[in-house]
């Protein structure tokens, strides 16, 4: 029986690859996931205050791939791993005081934008291309909501100087992590659909 009971309008992808998901399973594909989020993360290219990271992209990927309620569950064990002093934040850091920092608020965030990839991707938002793309754009707009608001409390509004530090530096990162997983979800549905037809 599943730990996540919820009503989706699309199965997950990872649903559609094992339908009967138990227990064990599920708590290995949520570890799993979080690893390869801890992974990811240590892709960075450091700048004071918030490092480009090739966090967001897991973060983003695994909600679009587990759906929302198992990304999101993803997601916050991955930040208890980092709160208990694990280092798997960017720069292989952990330690609750990170959750506090200037990018608290980009981690918090994550659980919500997983969720809100993951709620997409089960109403088919990640079998095209354009869907695909405004879906992974929502989902950094969900983790800038968060961590904009949080920096401002560190650095304030004027000036422009939290979007100067908190998010111009990153934009064409992210447009080119949306393009990419814009180019290979949809790739990966359509493989995963000829397999299961």
């Amino acid at each position: 029986m599943s730990l996540i009971t919820h009503q989706k309008t699309l199965p997950s992808l990872v649903e559609i690859v094992c339908p009967q998901i138990s227990r064990r399973e599920e708590i290995t594909l949520i570890v799993t996931g979080s690893w390869l989020i801890a992974l990811a993360a240590q892709i960075t290219i450091p700048l004071w205050p918030v490092p480009i990271t090739g966090q967001t992209f897991g973060i983003l990927l695994i909600g679009a791939l587990l759906g929302s309620r198992r990304g999101a569950w993803t997601v916050m064990v991955y930040l208890a791993q980092g709160a208990i002093g694990l280092p798997v934040f960017a720069g292989g850091t952990g330690g609750l005081a990170r959750l506090f920092s200037p990018t608290g608020g980009y981690l918090v965030g994550f659980v919500a934008a997983a969720f809100v990839v993951g709620w997409l991707s089960e109403r088919g938002w990640h079998r095209r291309f354009v869907t695909t793309s405004i879906s992974m754009l929502i989902g950094n707009v969900v983790i800038y909501a968060f961590g904009l608001a949080w920096l401002a409390a560190f650095l304030g509004w004027s000036g422009s100087t939290v979007l100067k530090a908190g998010l111009f530096p990153f934009v064409i990162g992210d447009l080119l992590k949306v393009l990419l997983a814009a180019l290979a979800l949809p790739r990966v549905w359509a493989m995963v659909n000829t397999k299961t037809v």
